[in-house]
């Protein structure tokens, strides 16, 4: 009987756990310190994967995003139409508030500014949503002071301009094709900034987007134009001759954000070597560096539409209709 007990007081006393080897640390420290190593490694041949697929297309292909695929058709007119509610709320702001903002699409040629700008607008009130894209000087304009024409467009309260180009042809196109002297290009460069300085202590809202798109897309692009009747006149003469200049731009852009990135208005570069998301993100974008909030409309009533107390219609062959073709 005594032994029986001893026997089962032996079995309910739990043994007491060897001591840990210190060297089962050392295993689980160093394959832990491996696994780290291995994750970091993958991350960094990933990461210098992409940017040699990036920066294989031209002086900008490291700002820009993979072109390979393009954004899914459905998705874009979603969201697109998701932005384009926003964008009308962020215009009742701007009335309502007399806000005067100014927005300039900068880049090279075929990069998609004008796309990106009818997609900006096609929702909003043109009395408030403006868009100025003005054409060569006239001799007049040529003897103002530089900025005198793009003052004349600035916004009133309540009022937003979209630049398709601006002043910023001083230090791209009208320098690169020896459009002005060498003396008025560093003048511009030592200007600008003061100008725009000017304009924001003045209350204008300013934001500067820089569309970058690689050289086999604009090629792609400018192919696209010849083969389209209807896109013929998007090459101009300008748009052909950069071809032949491309380096040239490209340093010309360098030198003009070096001396015009300032923090007060920075540049803004949108990857455009996919039309659809470069236009989804420039305007979400631009929804985030303006804030606006959801102004409550008042209820519209339609009034009863007028009697016709005794309005009789004129004869129809008295009136000249387009013929009914289609």
């Amino acid at each position: 009987m005594a032994k029986r007990q001893h026997e089962q007081h032996r079995a309910s006393v739990r043994p007491t756990p060897a001591p840990p080897d210190p060297g089962d640390f050392n295993k689980a420290a160093v394959a832990a310190a491996a696994s780290v190593v291995a994750r970091e490694r993958t991350l960094a041949r990933a990461a210098a994967k992409a940017h040699a697929a990036l920066t294989n297309s031209g002086p900008e292909a490291d700002q820009r995003q993979d072109p390979g695929k393009k954004l899914d058709l459905k998705y874009y007119l979603t969201e697109l139409a998701r932005l384009n509610v926003e964008l009308v709320k962020l215009q009742e702001w701007i009335k309502a508030r007399g806000l005067k903002v100014v927005i300039l699409f900068e880049g090279r040629d075929a990069a998609g500014k004008g796309g990106a700008i009818k997609t900006i607008s096609a929702p909003l009130n043109p009395r408030v949503c403006r868009v100025v894209a003005l054409g060569t000087p006239t001799d007049r304009e040529k003897t103002q002071w530089y900025f005198q024409r793009y003052v004349a467009q600035l916004p009133a309260a309540g009022e937003m301009v979209l630049f398709d180009r601006s002043w910023y042809n001083r230090a791209g196109v009208e320098h690169v094709m020896g459009f002005c002297t060498q003396e008025e290009y560093a003048e511009f460069l030592r200007s600008c900034p003061e100008f725009e300085r000017i304009l924001l202590r003045s209350g204008i809202i300013l934001i500067k987007y820089w569309f970058s798109v690689g050289d086999a897309e604009q090629e792609k692009r400018f192919q696209d134009r010849l083969a389209d009747p209807t896109k013929h006149w998007k090459l101009s003469p300008m748009d052909v001759m950069s071809r032949s200049k491309w380096v040239e731009y490209s340093r010309a852009k360098d030198a003009m954000f070096s001396a015009t990135d300032i923090p007060e208005a920075p540049w803004w570069v949108v990857a455009a070597d996919d039309k659809k998301r470069a236009r989804l993100n420039t305007i979400r974008h631009l929804l985030s560096v303006i804030p606006y909030e959801n102004l409550v409309e008042p209820k519209i009533e339609l009034p009863p539409r007028q009697a016709e107390d005794g309005y009789v219609r004129p004869p129809i062959f008295s009136q000249h209709f387009v013929p009914d073709e289609y």
